[in-house]
């Protein structure tokens, strides 16, 4: 019996060693617990072993192991989880995100599955949309983000022509064509627009992140560093990646008012003379609504979200009330109206339960229609730009033709109008692809993305001076601009390389398109030579005239564009990138890609990168970066035409931008536009102290060679030109003209600071966030083309004093933000403290030249005084608090700039006679906070 019971537990013990060895093939898929969102390179290893694998795109996996092992999966951000292998050969696995809003995961400068904000080698801002636009009047992404990141700025345009209806920013100081934006990791396309006039990237187009519904996006990744060497063109100052919204069964939205109330600049409450336009005590009326809503595609985690948004503004009207004199150059000072509309898809489809391959797609549409008011057209400086009768030779004027709709009159006597430029904003995008993973592990991924802009001008209750009151409405013309990118990437983790390396490598082919259309005639022509007054002396008895004042033609406010400004240009662009991450032990980490490039325009280029992250220890992170970069001239700058007519002398005469390959600029000796160059370093720290506080510090190095900006005018008539240039000008019926050139080197520092905590405790919540950025540019050289560098007053032409000013001036030296937030249970309360620091401004000078520019005095014209507006540093408080209604809704009330801050007065001092000499017409430019003062707001949002 002994030897019974021995032979039993021997013949146990075998057959457990048997079925424990037993090897089964296992498959699956890993998702994230909180929206069943498959999650690829999530890496699965069996416990004590060395094999292992890694999740498709599609979160499917395969592995072979034996019964009784265990595996451990593990993925950036989330929980590590341990399973023990039964006889189960299938495992839907469900990851739990371990992060906060204090360390979330990125993927914007990473090519790997994304890595945790705190340990990316180079600095980058997590922005939570929703978070950002509910507790505010602001309606566009682009202001939010002016109140939520450190180095992002913007300022409304106001008195700038097409700048007034699109809302350009900047990171870093540097222009708005110097960030590159992405939507889901894919390059977008930027406007057609292109910026002559405003305080804010003159010269430069940008990307209109406000055709992109904010219903739309969960989060905005802001990479705050040098990276063409892995994106290519455009990302000098950094990257913009907004990722959309991937959500199922679930519908958020919101609806808001919001308006302003500024007793101490509206118009409505001081001006009784009639002097100004204005519309109540509350202006600048807005309602916004957004919705957003996705389903369910298939059962293997396909999903199809879509959003909308409606906004709809109304104009705001500021003046000084005492301080400066009647402004009668800009009666309709203020912000524009504006009306946009846009949806937003964002789709994927996975091939099978089984497949590893999938079908992804997104796009939208939005339509803009903006309103704002030209400068002033005062009939008693100006008759010609008024609609007039026959000539009277008895009172040496032609009587004005009153149209009651258009024209005002104060109760001085005097007639004026203020012309209105339309605008007409249409885009469209879309985005597919089909990305999986082969079966020696690569990750590939191929896309094609296109994107188009049209902005069309138009003039409304406005005149053609020479043709006479009938018609007030023109068609202006406008421009275009169409990108298709097609991508090709793969990427792979070698998990047994180190600590881990990726190796990620792809190609790429982009194609773009630019054209400007011609306005209808009326829009741009004078109609015969009719005047409106002759100022004569008598020589010796004869009559001389000495001064002819004709009829003004073209479209008052903004003249069309003509059939010589026409232009259908387009090029290719085809590039090749390497691309590698090494974590060379857990604690260092190496990053670096090489990219090259080759336009079909100006030629070849190649940009290189650097990066590391040490851990000195668990949550001290060291991080430093250092790479080449560059910005392809865009082909608005290259091909941007506009003729308008000017009267000087009782001459008609022409105005010309000329193109960069035109004659006009060849004979002034403009070279070919290149491409601009930089030379980037960063070097900073993150630290997490506790899980609840993380602070990050970093500083930054740009230097730009050959920025691409708009010259100032040449006259055909100056004698110490060129003749080349002049006969040119001449031949051509050209009377000034101007150009785009690689004219200035500037170098960029700075120091962005980020302080973030976040304490959660019982049912109740509090949040601190303060935000900085320290920043000096420097220009370093003005690169006057041989030909006009002959004379100082030539070398001034090119680039004048104000327009240098002006790129100095692309941001505060100091900018700072706190944010305060506090919740329990149902209620919730915050405030954000903003500071803007001190921006210096040009004006024309009594001269109009900005060179130098001098304004007499007050007290004494003999006296001259610098044409120089200072805006001193200013703090801007918001104020909200939101109250949940029920499970399904929640009340935001609040005012934005709750103390009604304003920038300075823009004006000489002690010149207070030439205020408004300046870029908006206004008693203040285009900075800081704006003008516009208390901002209130009410809404509700919804989720469910």
């Amino acid at each position: 019996m002994r030897y019974i019971k021995i032979l039993s537990v021997l013949l146990l013990i075998t057959l457990s060693i048997s079925l424990k060895a037993q090897t089964i093939h296992i498959t699956g898929k890993v998702s994230d617990a909180t929206n069943n969102t498959p999650l690829s390179n999530v890496s699965i290893k069996i416990k004590g072993a060395t094999n292992g694998t890694i999740t498709a795109s599609d979160g499917s996996f395969s592995l072979s192991a034996n019964i009784g092992n265990v595996i451990e999966i593990t993925y950036v951000g989330y929980s590590m989880q341990t399973m023990k292998i039964g006889s189960e050969t299938v495992l839907n696995i469900q990851l739990q995100p371990e992060f906060t809003e204090l360390n979330p995961v990125v993927m914007v400068g990473t090519r790997s599955a994304g890595r945790i904000k705190t340990e990316t080698p180079v600095p980058v801002d997590v922005v939570n949309v929703s978070r950002n636009t509910l507790p505010t009047a602001r309606m566009g992404i682009t202001d939010v983000l002016n109140y939520a990141a450190p180095s992002f700025n913007y300022n409304k345009q106001s008195g700038s022509d097409g700048a007034d209806h699109i809302d350009l920013a900047t990171l870093r100081g540097l222009g708005p064509d110097q960030t590159l934006v992405l939507i889901n990791g894919k390059r977008r396309h930027q406007t057609a627009f292109i910026a002559v006039f405003g305080t804010r990237g003159r010269g430069n187009s940008g990307t209109d992140l406000n055709a992109i519904p904010g219903s739309s996006i969960d989060h905005i990744e802001i990479l705050r560093d040098g990276a063409s060497a892995q994106y290519g063109s455009d990302a000098i100052a950094g990257v913009i990646n907004i990722v959309l919204k991937k959500d199922v069964n679930h519908f958020t939205g919101n609806i808001g008012w919001s308006g302003y109330y500024d007793k101490k600049y509206n118009p409505h409450f001081f001006d009784d003379n009639n002097e100004y336009y204005k519309h109540g005590e509350i202006d600048g009326n807005a309602i916004d609504v957004n919705a957003n809503y996705g389903f369910k595609v298939g059962n293997n985690g396909g999903y199809f979200n879509l959003a909308g948004s409606l906004v709809s503004n109304g104009k705001t009207f500021r003046q000084d009330n005492g301080t400066l004199p009647i402004n009668s150059v800009r009666r309709a000072n203020g912000d524009g109206s504006m009306t946009d509309a846009g949806g937003m898809f964002n789709a994927e489809i996975p091939f099978s339960a089984s497949s590893k391959t999938s079908f992804y797609a997104f796009g939208g549409y939005n339509y803009n229609y903006s309103n704002s008011y030209a400068f002033t057209r005062n009939f008693s400086a100006r008759p010609d730009r008024f609609p007039t009768g026959d000539y009277d030779a008895s009172t040496n004027s032609a009587p004005i033709i009153f149209v009651p709709d258009i024209m005002k009159q104060n109760k001085d006597g005097e007639t004026y109008y203020n012309p209105i430029i339309q605008t007409h904003i249409n885009d469209a995008s879309l985005a597919a692809g089909i990305k999986g993973t082969t079966g020696g592990g690569w990750d590939w991924d191929l896309s094609n993305v296109i994107g188009n802009n049209d902005f069309h001008f138009y003039g409304d209750k406005t005149f053609n001076a020479s043709l006479g009151a009938g018609k007030t409405h023109f068609d202006d013309g406008g421009f275009s601009f169409l990108q298709n990118t097609t991508n090709l990437n793969f990427s792979k983790k070698f998990a047994g390389v180190g600590a881990g390396l990726n190796l990620a490598f792809g190609a790429e082919l982009r194609y773009e398109d630019y054209k400007i259309k011609s306005g209808e005639e009326a829009s741009y022509k004078t109609y015969g030579s009719a005047y409106v007054s002759i100022d004569s002396v008598f020589n010796d008895g004869t009559l001389e005239e000495v001064d002819t004042t004709f009829k003004a033609g073209g479209s008052q406010g903004f003249p069309g564009y003509q059939p010589n400004d026409v232009v259908n240009a387009h090029r290719t662009d085809v590039a090749g990138y390497v691309d590698a991450e090494f974590d060379i032990t857990k604690a260092f980490l190496l990053e670096g890609a090489i990219r090259a490039e080759h336009y079909s325009d100006f030629g070849f280029t190649s940009n290189y990168k650097l990066a590391m992250r040490y851990k000195i220890t668990p949550t001290f992170n060291l991080r430093g970066s250092a790479s080449t970069g560059f910005r392809a001239p865009s082909l608005q700058q290259i091909n941007y035409s506009s003729t308008f007519t000017t009267v000087q002398g009782g001459t008609i005469a022409e105005v010309k931008i000329a193109p960069n390959y035109s004659e006009i600029a060849k004979s002034a000796g403009i070279p070919k536009l290149t491409q601009e160059k930089s030379v980037t370093a960063s070097l900073g720290f993150a630290f997490t102290p506790t899980k609840e506080f993380t602070i990050t510090v970093d500083g930054y190095y740009v230097h730009i060679k050959d920025r691409v900006v708009l010259s100032g005018q040449f006259d055909a008539t100056d004698p110490t030109l060129d003749p080349a240039l002049t006969s040119t000008l001449q031949s051509l019926h050209v009377a000034l003209a101007q150009f785009f050139a690689n004219a200035v080197n500037t170098t960029n520092t700075g120091i962005d600071l980020v302080f973030d905590y976040n304490h959660r405790w019982s049912t109740q919540h509090f949040r601190t966030l303060f935000t900085a950025n320290f920043q000096h540019m420097t220009i370093d050289q003005i690169n006057v083309p041989a030909k006009l560098n002959d004379t100082k007053e030539h070398q001034e032409t090119f680039l004048s004093d104000r327009e240098q000013k002006f790129i100095l001036a692309s941001a505060p030296n100091v900018k700072a933000s706190l944010n305060l937030d506090y919740g329990m249970n149902k209620f919730g309360i915050g405030t954000r403290f903003t500071y803007f620091g001190k921006v210096t401004i040009l004006g024309y000078g009594e001269d109009g030249l900005g060179i130098n520019p001098m304004v007499p005095t007050d007290a004494d014209p003999n006296v001259t005084v610098p044409d120089q507006y200072n805006y001193g540093g200013k703090m801007v408080t918001d104020l909200y608090a939101s109250y949940q209604l029920c499970k399904t809704a929640t009340l935001f009330i609040g005012a934005d700039n709750l103390l009604n801050v304003h920038p300075d007065l823009g004006y000489a001092h002690g010149a207070a006679g030439w205020a408004f000499n300046n870029e908006t017409g206004g008693p203040f430019d285009a900075v800081q906070m704006g003008q516009n003062g208390i901002h209130f707001f009410a809404r509700l949002g919804i989720n469910f």
